[in-house]
């Protein structure tokens, strides 16, 4: 046979399979079934594309033939669903799936345990004796649920007790916004409890909740991974200290300061002499030495025998004083020396204002949240860094954010800390020097709050910096105003058309999308909001009208705003 004659149906199966298998799973069902030739449709049915579905982040169009015919055809093959809550009528309607084992639901909240999550649900009674494998990822955030104490048992308690055969339990964010928190304060330890649960991820309110599911109510636990709020809340309750044996693997993250960390956490990790893997991302302030080498050797290793893999993230903030040693990176590097580990990156920051900054973590760096990087980070990569704080005392100069650009190189969401005004501002303008453009490819949040006014220009004119994915920015309403000549300075124009954020003194926030012709003004108040403090918070923007007048005005006459609503040919014509 002539090779430029040979077509897809002429190869045998295991060759056609093969390169089916380089596609999506879902690309072959929704190509290859029903079209009409039996010994595709034979192939496209395989368990190798038919075990797990996704059917998130596809097109409308795909998604009606699944949920039509698709999955009637394959049901009885899925192990593994992944969908968006609201499509669970649409995927469970009228059909079963007996091998279905594995779930993940995306965009979660307590309305769906209480709809589905239920005996009288017929969706429920299908489910809830087959499922070992649970996944949600939250969409509920802290700032919307009242009461804590209610909300674990509405819906984690409801979650675990549902679920008559669930062994694995990963409850996580959709993004750095804290979901809420189990918290287990004044409940009886039957809540919250499983005797098959072998596995956990979940956030907890306080370091306390962490205990109390440490305290025998998971009996069969040996995998943990937890993200505590507050590790420094005071306890009444004299927690049970047995030794943890079954526990192989504990992960443990909390992103707010800890003082309490050698009376709390240390002796925690003392009752896990089983432990094969630990992972440890904490900020520690004003303990009596910084963590380095030495600490974790003779205060975790040598209580883990057994440990295979550490990972960490550990930044320790102390005060000094007259007794206080002087470190140098190396110093802190030399403590590494006889640990049988992965490389090891660390810095040490002193400050004018008699504090130290010691940061020392694993190599490669695979947190995807970083918290005070200052201008002296080593010259490693943060590849998986999504999430990160800048903080310092000297001036991050265009050079730092070039540096930044490239060690992070997929950041989202980025908050500068820094009250140094820039020096390259000065010099630029004296020497009439210009600067390479950083792009920032996937950054959609930015923070300049806590900032000189000088980092305002570094992001906003678009000579410096390009942020084309910027979506929310929250910035110093003066600030934002100077920088942009009372919202008229064409450089600053393609950094700020999407939608930002103003905060201005009197902590009302000022939601402004910038693509309508009269910008929608909205007031936010604070982190937390309850029903009351948003009506209060209706009131102080009444009160506040005249003030935001200006801005108004402003935007509605100037062609910082009017340019970014015409279409595109029309922008493109007046350009050429």
């Amino acid at each position: 046979m002539n090779q430029s004659d040979i077509h897809l149906l002429d190869l045998p199966d295991e060759l056609l399979l093969a390169i089916l298998k380089k596609l999506s799973n879902i690309d072959v069902l929704y190509s290859l079934l029903d079209v009409d030739n039996n010994r595709l449709d034979i192939i496209a049915q395989d368990k190798i594309f038919t075990n797990t579905i996704n059917l998130t982040s596809i097109d409308e169009v795909i998604l009606n033939r699944f949920c039509k015919y698709i999955l009637s055809r394959i049901h009885h093959n899925i192990q593994y669903l992944i969908l968006e809550s609201s499509l669970i009528n649409r995927v469970f309607h009228a059909r079963t799936y007996p091998k279905l084992t594995h779930l993940k639901l995306i965009q979660f909240d307590q309305d769906i345990v209480l709809q589905f999550f239920n005996d009288k649900s017929s969706i429920g009674q299908t489910i809830k004796q087959q499922i070992t494998d649970l996944t949600l990822i939250y969409n509920d955030t802290n700032d919307i649920i009242p009461i804590l104490k209610d909300y674990t048992i509405n819906v984690y308690a409801r979650i675990i007790t549902f679920f008559e055969n669930l062994k694995h339990l990963n409850i996580k964010g959709s993004s750095i916004t804290a979901y809420p928190g189990v918290l287990l304060y004044d409940l009886p330890s039957t809540i919250f409890s499983s005797s098959i649960l072998t596995k956990l991820c979940i956030n907890v309110a306080t370091f306390n909740d962490c205990l109390y599911l440490l305290d025998g109510r998971l009996s069969q636990l040996n995998s943990f991974t937890v993200r505590v709020y507050d590790v420094d809340a005071p306890s009444l309750i004299v927690h049970n200290k047995n030794n943890l044996l079954k526990l192989k693997y504990f992960s443990l993250t909390c992103h707010s300061h800890i003082y309490t960390y050698d009376n709390r956490i240390i002796p925690l990790l003392h009752r896990m002499p089983n432990l094969e893997q630990l992972l440890l991302c904490l900020t520690v302030r004003n303990r009596n030495g910084l963590i380095d080498g030495t600490h974790l050797k003779n205060e975790i290793l040598i209580y883990t025998p057994f440990l295979k893999i550490f990972t960490f993230d550990i930044r320790t903030w102390n005060i000094i004083n007259g007794s206080f040693p002087t470190l140098s990176n190396d110093d802190i590097q030399q403590t590494f020396s006889d640990i049988r580990y992965q490389q090891i990156g660390c810095t040490v920051r002193y400050f004018l204002t008699n504090s130290v900054l010691c940061h020392i973590f694993t190599l490669p760096f695979t947190f995807d949240y970083l918290q005070c990087l200052t201008n002296h980070f080593p010259n490693v990569s943060f590849n998986h860094v999504l999430y990160l704080s800048i903080c310092d005392i000297s001036p991050f100069e265009h050079e730092f954010f070039i540096r930044l650009s490239h060690a992070v190189p997929l950041l989202k969401h980025l908050t500068v800390t820094n009250s140094t005004a820039q020096k390259c501002k000065s010099q630029e303008q004296n020497n009439n020097q210009s600067y390479s453009i950083i792009e920032f490819k996937h950054l959609n949040f930015l923070s300049v709050m806590n900032a000189d006014i000088s980092y305002t220009e570094q992001f906003l004119l678009d000579t410096r910096t390009s942020l084309p994915c910027l979506t929310e920015l929250r910035i110093n309403y003066e600030y934002l105003k100077t920088v942009t000549h009372d919202f008229t300075k064409d450089a600053t124009r393609l950094n700020c058309t999407l939608y930002m954020i103003v905060w201005l003194p009197c902590v009302i926030c000022f939601v402004i999308t910038l693509f309508t012709p009269v910008p929608f003004v909205t007031a936010l108040y604070g982190a937390y909001l309850s029903y009351y403090q948003y009506i209060a918070c209706l009131l102080s923007l009444f009160a506040c009208v005249l003030g935001s007048f200006e801005i108004r005005q402003v935007m509605r006459n100037t062609p910082l705003v009017r340019p970014a609503i015409q279409p595109t040919a029309q922008r493109l014509q007046q350009q050429t």
